[in-house]
């Protein structure tokens, strides 16, 4: 059986962190789109956070701007969620 993958935006806000952490229990492989902002604000995902140098990482973080497409693309593309 393949990997679940979902790829979630905003996921540094309130919905987003109660979605990763239901997928992630699911056994899902978790993508996350955060803003680049003056504030790096994750305290609702740091319990989910791992190092990503470690192998099998099931929770990723992702700078992305809605605005930007190609970046978004590319995220889609990579990771094929």
């Amino acid at each position: 059986m393949t990997q679940r993958v979902a790829l979630i935006t905003g996921v540094t806000g309130q919905d987003g962190a109660y979605l990763a952490e239901y997928l992630l229990s699911l056994g899902y492989v978790v993508h996350g789109i955060k803003r680049r902002s003056s504030s790096f604000n994750t305290a609702r995902v740091d319990h989910l956070y791992e190092d990503p140098h470690v192998g099998n990482v099931p929770f990723l973080m992702h700078y992305g701007d809605m605005t930007d497409s190609s970046n978004l693309i590319r995220l889609v593309q990579q990771i094929r969620p």
